[in-house]
């Protein structure tokens, strides 16, 4: 192969957040002389670093003669400084797309194809429209068990791995989401390691919803902390609620929902991978799974729940994991906020009990905390739940969320939005009803959770009564615009509260 000259190295300042992007002059001597044109794939060479990257092609005026400029993630992963020598050349033929193609026409992968298309995708050699090929791929194509056992296996492997010395049995908990404001893990957390369970909890920030536990958490202390800083505050309190992007565990599963997040997808087979490779990757070998059941959320019906549980099941029990899933009540959003900072409102007000907590989100975190002792302990549920109710009554639970966030760098003061505005009922009735999926969407037309004050504070429940101009909810926003546009989506869309006539 024919040497090609290296140009040097310059930081554009573009953030393409995971896509490694590179850029060369239209003038460019070496493009014309390899036949590189806009969107090609390129393999880039800087000393020992090697990265596949899609060409963009700027005027001239953009870069120096003789550069060749990169994305912030390109530059981060390839460890560059400015002027440094770079080789470029055609990107090598990466053999895993075949195992893509035949998932794209409906064939089940082994193990081994599945294993090299998350080592390939782990070492940047896909490009996002290959990624989403995979993802639509998988969902469509239903993946069965023996493949969701290999990519789980296979996106543990890919990053780093937590070992506890000494500790038989860890612990974690996890809800597969579509309720808002279901922030019980930091309740449900500070409760089962108050009473002595060793839990390193991570968590993904928001996929599809307005808020993730990462994201809420970050309102009350640091989440990005190194795989050093969270052993060392496991090692002092037992547990940490941190994020899980830092730490390196499954990080394939973090390149996957970036795409995830974008196509708005969510499909059973890689949310069951994405759950366990994340609990496996941490040490976890008893894990707790919330499914929340209704009309609106993520899972319509019992059947649908049970269908999900099965494959956690059975992938559980091939990696070896003791797992307990639990189907709750999805039919209505859970506490009162909804977004980052209004759900670790809900949060601060259960642990401290407080008068005003809601008593939902209360109830529903100290039947998930004894259920997780009722799995250490063998005993009953029955059994369990006063146990947790004593932790969270007595301030112990309250003291232990303390001590974590001390830990993880402080507990934070929570600021206030500096727009919100009454969503109000324009007739007499009775709530028979909210649409948790609008209401998601409303608070993340707020601009949750990208910008964490952003969100709802829920006024009324279901069955509650409601007479004409009676606020049903407060829309909080950063901005006048976004706090305008959301209150438009609402305005078109009242029905989301399903107010009916008394009975």
């Amino acid at each position: 192969m024919r040497h090609i000259p290296p140009l040097t190295a310059h930081l554009m300042g573009v953030d393409t957040h995971e896509e490694p992007i590179i850029f060369m002059r239209s003038d460019c001597a070496i493009c014309r002389a390899e036949g590189f044109s806009a969107n090609t794939r390129l393999q880039v060479q800087a000393k020992e670093h090697s990265l596949i990257a899609t060409l963009n092609i700027v005027s001239n005026e953009l870069l120096a003669e003789g550069t060749i400029g990169f994305s912030d993630s390109a530059w981060e992963f390839l460890q560059l400084r400015e002027e440094q020598p770079v080789h470029v050349r055609h990107a090598p033929l990466v053999r895993s797309l075949s195992a893509l193609r035949k998932k794209i026409y409906g064939h089940e992968l082994n193990p081994l194809e599945i294993k090299t298309i998350v080592h390939d995708i782990s070492r940047r050699l896909y490009s996002d429209i290959e990624i989403a090929s995979f993802l639509t791929a998988s969902a469509a194509g239903h993946l069965s068990s023996v493949e969701v056992t290999a990519l789980t296996r296979a996106m543990v492997s890919s990053g780093n791995q937590l070992h506890w010395s000494g500790a038989e049995r860890v612990f974690d908990k996890h809800c597969i989401g579509g309720l808002p404001g279901n922030r019980t893990t930091p309740i449900v957390i500070s409760i089962a390691s108050a009473a002595g369970l060793m839990i390193p909890k991570t968590s993904s920030r928001a996929i599809t919803s307005p808020a993730g536990t990462a994201d809420t958490m970050e309102e009350l202390t640091e989440v990005d902390l190194s795989l050093e800083q969270l052993q060392d505050v496991v090692e002092q309190t037992g547990a940490c609620l941190a994020a899980g992007g830092e730490v390196g565990l499954s990080p394939v599963d973090d390149l996957l929902i970036r795409i995830e997040r974008a196509l708005d997808l969510d499909s059973p087979g890689q949310l069951v991978a994405s759950v366990l490779s994340k609990k496996v990757a941490a040490g976890s070998n008893h894990i707790l799974i919330d499914m929340p059941v209704g009309p609106t959320a993520k899972l319509r019906s019992v059947e649908e729940a049970n269908e999900l549980a099965g494959l956690f099941r059975q992938v559980a029990k091939a990696m070896g994991l003791q797992l307990r899933c639990v189907i709750t009540d999805g039919t209505q959003a859970i506490g009162y906020g909804i977004g980052p900072n209004q759900e670790a409102r809900d949060v601060l007000s259960v642990l401290r009990n407080s008068p005003e907590a809601p008593p939902d989100l209360a109830e529903r975190s100290l039947f998930l905390a004894a259920n997780m002792l009722s799995m250490a302990s063998g005993e009953t549920l029955d059994a369990a739940l006063p146990k947790a109710r004593e932790i969270l009554l007595s301030g112990q639970a309250w003291q232990q969320f303390q001590r974590i966030c001390s830990a993880q760098g402080g507990l934070k003061t929570l600021q206030e939005a500096p727009h919100h505005c009454r969503l109000r009922a324009q007739r007499t009735g009775k709530l028979l009803g909210m649409d948790n999926r609008r209401l998601a969407q409303l608070a993340k037309l707020a601009g949750a959770p990208s910008s964490p004050l952003a969100g709802l504070r829920l006024h009324i429940k279901v069955g509650n009564s409601v007479i004409p101009g009676q606020p049903l909810a407060t829309l909080y926003a950063d901005t006048p615009g976004e706090l305008a546009y959301a209150r438009d989506y609402y305005h078109q869309n009242r029905d989301l509260f399903d107010i009916g006539p008394q009975p």
